[in-house]
């Protein structure tokens, strides 16, 4: 049998158009056939109306039956480890492996000085409580802190995993990767990466692995793109200059701690996603979804798949997303039309 080139698509929420039609696109993605879901958390802000992703995620992990769920990623720069571990050890021991945790630094925003540790915590703390999180979720029956954020125990664990929990962690700098990769954690690459820099954070991450044990095949990493079958790429980019703008806008209430909103060119972030994610006719972006994953090596694709403006624009766009192949020959693995789709990296 030939080697095949499997290309996983998942769905990414960040509840835009509110936590009750995220649950409901949920359990579209599920009767699709798609495999995963995967949740944002903000605060403060409208463009994602999801507090908790842990929390949205118990109640879709109990409104399904077959679909995993996992959060996109859980901030720890606004919650403390051993709440979030606590979380995460109880919808594992209810729905076992369909649970499945990310973490992030998250943003120097507002909610690390509401919720969190403040700015000191956000800048040096983040490789302290992604430790402290790995050992509530490693199985032990209990656990200790001593560092510089954290200082509790012995603290009983329970629930208690029954073995050691994935996690994985959000990165947006090679330094995080690194962090990763020293633990063995599989990778969030977000949607703002083109397959160079994408290429390059999984490279930093294989390297740490490799240099502290740990196998780099065995990493199951995910990314969240912009994928947008339609018609054709210029009614893709028609409508996504018309939708993302109005989405996207809601992050400008985002605050800096201790600062004003700052000014964002929403115009050419669109710009910039377009130019970068695979957009146009069904069969040319499954194609450019297959050759990121081969140039990069990360077979999960989240979709962002309100993007499409509405809700039951989400519900077409889930339906067309889980009709596309996800399985090629290696050696007839398609190649994108990189004049038309214009997906090409960045240089």
């Amino acid at each position: 049998m030939r080697p095949q080139l499997e290309v996983t698509v998942d769905i990414f929420l960040t509840s835009a158009f509110g936590p009750a039609t995220a649950v409901a696109h949920a359990r579209e993605a599920e009767r699709a056939g798609m495999g995963g879901v995967w949740l944002a958390e903000h605060h403060f802000v409208a463009y994602g109306q999801c507090p908790s992703a842990t929390v949205l995620a118990g109640h879709i992990l109990a409104g399904t039956r077959r679909i995993t769920v996992g959060t996109a990623a859980a901030v720890l720069g606004s919650r403390h480890p051993v709440a979030l571990g606590e979380e995460a050890a109880l919808l594992h021991a209810l729905a076992g492996e369909r649970f499945q945790l990310g973490v992030a630094r998250g943003g120097p925003w507002q909610e690390i000085e509401v919720l969190g540790r403040g700015l000191d915590h956000y800048r040096r703390g983040f490789a302290e409580s992604l430790r402290v999180l790995l050992r509530w979720l490693s199985g032990a029956a209990e656990v200790r802190a001593d560092g510089e954020f954290h200082r509790f125990g012995p603290l009983a664990v329970v629930p208690r995993p029954g073995k050691p929990l994935r996690v994985r962690v959000a990165v947006t700098s090679g330094e995080t990767a690194v962090l990763a990769g020293r633990f063995g954690l599989p990778l969030l690459l977000g949607v703002h990466a083109d397959d160079a820099e994408a290429a390059m954070l999984v490279d930093r991450w294989a390297q740490a692995a490799s240099a502290h044990g740990h196998d780099p095949a065995d990493a199951d990493h995910a990314r969240v793109r912009l994928a947008y079958p339609c018609a054709s790429r210029a009614d893709g980019e028609r409508e996504l200059r018309a939708n993302l703008p109005r989405w996207l806008a809601g992050i400008r209430a985002a605050v800096p701690a201790g600062g004003a909103p700052p000014g964002r060119d929403l115009a050419a972030h669109v710009e910039h996603l377009l130019r970068i994610q695979p957009v146009g006719p069904p069969g040319e972006v499954a194609a450019a979804l297959a050759h990121s994953a081969e140039t990069t090596g990360v077979r999960r694709q989240l979709c962002m798949v309100e993007a499409a403006g509405s809700p039951e624009a989400t519900s077409d766009l889930i339906a067309t997303l889980a009709a596309l192949p996800t399985a090629w020959p290696r050696e007839h693995a398609p190649q994108p039309r990189l004049p038309d789709l214009e997906f090409a990296d960045r240089g």
